[in-house]
């Protein structure tokens, strides 16, 4: 059975496809434990009376584009099942600075211990999603897929993954375990092309990929690595992606004309050192794709604020 394309599903689909109840139940209950303790949240003990209730809005104070909704509801329905909740935009949708978000209902001594909690999971998955809206934003215009990469917070992947796709961008594979990416690290100074090629043919025979990519450095050994003369089955056939790692321009633009010419099936993927400023000119060399781990690593949490009303 062949793998789902997560690309082509909606966000609520993806999300479900992505994130495992299970295991987002054990990251909510972490989050819980690390804040709450065995204990609880003494200074609302302490200060607010059993049972007053109260309502609150979450607002944005900053802009950016939203993700994490379905996060808020298992957190909410698992550990503060007395309140009520209303989304005001769905996830994928932009906002601006003093916007509500969300609106919150009930008890204020359940609401406030889960506060902190609320406002960390929408602020950092809200952060990828804009992050990664604004480099979708700068390849406008150019048909090239911006590519999210494993640079994640470790247990996080799912959830940050989700929010790639929340900000337009192109899921690349989920781990080590769906998808085959033989990069420099696995080859020692002597590995033929024919040996990475038996590498994928053996890869494709044991497992349902999502694709099978290599990772290359020079043309010559994109040359190399797709060069069809009496090979069968065809790499075009083994390989769906080469990854060119750390190209100038120039060296992209040379890499396409190639691949053009002797092997179209093939997709070509941009990567290394990508940023805001440089991946339009990557874009418009005519790759297929660019790799950005800048998505995730350096995406800066949004800051949301809850008020009570």
């Amino acid at each position: 059975m062949a793998l789902v394309d997560l690309n082509q599903l909606a966000l609520a689909e993806l999300f479900q496809a992505l994130v495992s109840g299970d295991h987002l139940d054990a990251l909510l209950r972490i989050a819980i434990e690390e804040d709450l303790g065995g204990v609880g949240d003494v200074t609302t003990q302490a200060h607010v009376a059993a049972g007053v209730s109260s309502s609150a809005e979450v607002r944005a104070r900053g802009a950016g584009v939203l993700a994490g909704a379905p996060i808020l509801d298992r957190l909410l329905r698992l550990h503060a099942p007395r309140l009520s909740w209303w989304w005001n935009i769905e996830d994928g949708d932009s906002f601006v600075t003093g916007d509500v978000v969300l609106r919150v209902a009930g008890p204020l001594d359940v609401l406030l211990p889960v506060e902190r909690i609320m406002l960390n999971l929408l602020g950092r998955l809200s952060g990828v999603a804009t992050m990664t809206a604004r480099y979708v934003a700068a390849i406008d215009g150019h048909d090239v897929l911006v590519c999210d990469t494993r640079k994640t917070t470790p247990g996080y992947r799912a959830l940050e993954k989700y929010a790639v796709g929340c900000g337009g961008g192109h899921l690349h594979r989920i781990g080590l375990h769906d998808a085959f990416l033989l990069k420099d690290n696995h080859l020692a100074e002597d590995s033929s092309a024919d040996q990475v090629l038996e590498a994928a043919q053996t890869a494709r025979s044991h497992h349902e990929l999502r694709f099978v990519e290599v990772e290359v450095d020079t043309l010559d050994q994109m040359r190399s690595l797709l060069d069809p003369a009496d090979r069968s089955p065809a790499p075009s056939d083994l390989i769906d992606i080469v990854l060119l790692d750390n190209m100038a321009p120039d060296r992209l633009v040379k890499a396409v004309a190639w691949r053009d010419r002797h092997a179209p099936t093939v997709q070509l993927e941009a990567s290394g050192g990508i940023t805001l400023d440089s991946i339009a000119e990557v874009a418009a060399t005519g790759v297929d794709r660019i790799a950005v781990g800048a998505l995730t690593h350096s995406a800066v949490q949004v800051d949301f604020g809850l008020d009570l009303s």
